[in-house]
């Protein structure tokens, strides 16, 4: 059952029993006063006439029950803008009340439809910052942004009241509830008990939320700071656990009604009178349609992909598939899930962290948490108790506060396995399944997971495979579409690279010294395309591709008695994805050769890095031509005969290289159709590193 979505949830409950509901907390309305001023609502009803009449009908054709209104079309007029600035509630009140004048004019009988009318204002110029709001935004109409954290049940509000006195049966009011007066009775004024009069009081319905900080705009070293908010009328159940909103609304503190101390005590919360689901943010889309033009696009973005940290071209890869990731499939009630989950098993001081932390400062959405201080509940969502009306409330997790967005969950291994096993419908079945306390709700976690581990033994061992390596289930393991091992491993030219790096990183202020840094993004407009990418294209595959990887899964299950994880049809998923994933980072409505050919490499090394060493280097030959391009293959016996040299040379002091002519030979006894003389004169021999000299190769 869908928690939103379904009515039979929520249950409706009266805010004041009419059998023990005493008269302390209400104010009497004066009954030569009315409760909006006449003149201010004759003005709002011009304003409506001439300004949204249109807007107006198109709510009655729909049988809605508000409009949303401009906050900068309110304010052009200046008798509207002194008003709405000198008293803001009653304001709105006069709005609701306009609205409705103005609706009767031309349907009559609406109100049979609608009971009540609301004008939402919209458009607040400025945005307050949640752990801004301060005194002098009190009465005031301020508007903010942030993530739906926790949802209340439906309740129904007394808003005007009438008693009736036990001793003369006398009924007196109307009564607005808002302030703690006390009410007697005006006619035997005796001090009798005054009982609430049902069946003559109004009621509204209102449900309360609760409105978090955006995960992204904490400031470091601080928690995330709240405010509740009350929703009237049509806005009420439009928005979940995990919603990011933009939220206008009054600003008033509400008496805690609490006894026995000296001085009065408040509690803000805001009253909504608009609410819009947050949007990303528009761009340029001929940008980035050019940027994805060039060839070297994916180069573009690995190189923008954490450029401090040096190497790890793979994970950078699988890192920036989790972030734009496939398409999510729904046919006849079945879903497919179409987000990337990564696992990052490593050696210790391999930058596993630093990854995490920079695809939640990427990801359009992103939520971090650690094994250490996570629990099932905090991942998933908890039914607790709410402490002022006693009921139960249902509050999301970083599962669903990262729907539609990147969950990094940093030492998964560390994670209770109790805890960790709550968490696999939320990788699979992207929902989280509630049943408490009377609450049976579902709730989406549309989430890319990526986490980090650590070996078991400290570091990865080569001799065992990955399950034996890390302290997880087969279960939990098969979920992840892409497993990357990372290996500490001592070899002189990248231990000279990284320590240049590294050494470069902490004297140099300015980045654009690095090298190839003019080859890069900046962080904002990474995350901009990548945001582009994930929302704007759905890329579909073709019947080739799919035979093609149809092959591939029979050959993997022929292999999968020796491997060290289990081959289910899970990997094939997974494979789908990643091409879909590839094609979106090219921008591509379409699922090339390419992006298929570069899915199953991904899918193939995640496979055989989880092998014993033995087993996956023959494997490995297996499996070469789905992994190994001609330049792959001749960058490889390249590299090998470097190395050999490299032992031989270090005993004489002398550099490394080897002649053309030897490496044409090696290439053609190994039987590798790539022609050398263009391998030699290309790119990819350049970017490796690479220079040929009077015939002689040498690594810069």
């Amino acid at each position: 059952m869908n928690y939103e979505d379904d009515d039979s949830t929520i249950t409706s409950q009266s805010s004041l029993d009419p059998h023990t509901t005493t008269t302390e907390d209400v104010a009497e309305i004066p009954a030569n006063q009315p409760m909006t001023e006449q003149p201010l609502a004759t003005l709002l009803a011009e304003f409506l006439n001439k300004n949204y009449l249109d807007a107006i009908r198109e709510m009655c054709a729909a049988n809605k029950e508000a409009i949303d209104i401009e906050y900068n079309d309110l304010i052009a007029n200046e008798n509207i803008k002194e008003h709405l600035d000198a008293n803001a509630e009653l304001f709105i009140d006069s709005l609701s009340e306009a609205l409705k004048k103005v609706t009767l004019q031309y349907f009559p009988n609406y109100l049979n439809i609608k009971s009540v009318l609301y004008g939402h204002i919209i458009g607040l110029p400025v945005i307050e910052e949640i752990r801004a709001l301060r005194n002098e935004h009190l009465n005031r109409l301020i508007r903010i942004t942030g993530v739906v954290t926790k949802r209340h049940q439906l309740q129904s509000k007394v808003k005007i009241a009438y008693f009736t006195c036990t001793a003369c049966k006398a009924v007196t009011g109307p009564y607005k509830v808002e302030t703690n007066l006390k009410v007697t009775c005006f006619e035997c004024q005796n001090g009798s008990k005054m009982i609430l009069n049902a069946p003559r009081s109004h009621y509204e319905d209102v449900q309360k939320i609760v409105v978090q900080e955006m995960p992204g705009t904490v400031p470091a070293g601080s928690l995330p700071r709240s405010r509740e908010v009350v929703l009237f009328g049509d806005l009420i159940d439009r928005v979940k656990p995990g919603d990011e909103i933009d939220l206008c609304g009054l600003y008033r503190n509400v008496s805690l009604q609490q006894k026995n101390v000296s001085f009065p005590v408040f509690h803000t919360q805001i009253q909504a009178c608009g609410l819009l689901h947050k949007k990303a943010t528009k761009t340029e889309n001929i940008d980035f349609k050019k940027m994805a033009a060039d060839q070297n696009i994916l180069t573009k973005l690995i190189n923008s992909f954490a450029p401090s940290i040096y190497g790890y071209k793979n994970i950078k890869v699988a890192l920036l598939l989790a972030l734009v990731g496939g398409c999510r499939k729904e046919k006849e009630q079945m879903v497919l899930r179409g987000d990337i989950n990564v696992l990052l098993l490593g050696d210790p001081s391999t930058a596993k962290s630093q990854f995490l932390r920079f695809v939640q400062s990427v990801a359009e959405r992103g939520v971090l948490a650690t094994g250490q201080g996570a629990s099932a509940v905090g991942l998933t969502a908890t039914v607790k108790r709410d402490h002022e009306s006693k009921e139960w409330v249902l509050e999301g997790g970083a599962l669903v506060l990262g729907d539609k967005g990147v969950v990094c969950i940093d030492e998964f291994d560390k994670i209770n396995e109790v805890d960790r096993v709550a968490i696999h419908e939320a990788m699979e079945q992207q929902s989280i399944s509630i049943c408490k306390a009377g609450i049976v709700a579902s709730l989406h976690a549309r989430c890319s997971v990526v986490a980090a581990a650590n070996p078991i033994r400290g570091n990865y061992t080569k001799n065992l495979s990955f399950s034996q390596n890390v302290n997880l289930s087969d279960p939990i393991i098969s979920r992840f579409d892409i497993l990357c091992v990372i290996r500490d491993e001592i070899d002189e030219k990248n231990d000279r690279e990284l320590a240049r790096r590294i050494i470069r990183n902490h004297f140099s202020e300015d980045e654009s010294e690095d090298e190839g840094s003019g080859d890069r993004l900046s962080l904002n407009t990474l995350k901009a395309y990548l945001s582009y990418a994930k929302n704007n294209f759905s890329p579909t595959i073709s019947e080739f591709n799919l035979s093609k990887l149809t092959q591939l899964y029979m050959d993997l299950r022929k292999h999968s008695m020796h491997s060290g994880i289990p081959i289910t049809v899970r990997l094939i998923e997974s494979v789908v994805r990643i091409s879909e994933g590839f094609a979106k980072l090219r921008l591509s409505h379409t699922v090339e050769n390419e992006d298929v050919e570069m899915a199953i490499k991904v899918a193939l090394e995640s496979f055989l890095s989880a092998q014993k060493y033995g087993i996956g280097q023959n494997l490995r030959k297996k499996f070469t031509k789905y992994l190994e391009t001609d330049d792959d293959l001749l960058l490889w016996i390249l590299k090998k005969m470097i190395h050999e040299n490299d032992l031989i040379n270090m005993q004489y002091n002398r550099n490394g290289s080897i002649k053309l002519d030897e490496y044409a030979r090696r290439v053609k006894k190994n039987k590798i159709n790539g022609s050398v003389d263009e391998f030699v004169g290309g790119e990819r021999f350049k970017e490796e590193g690479f220079i040929l000299t009077d015939g002689i190769i040498k690594y810069r």
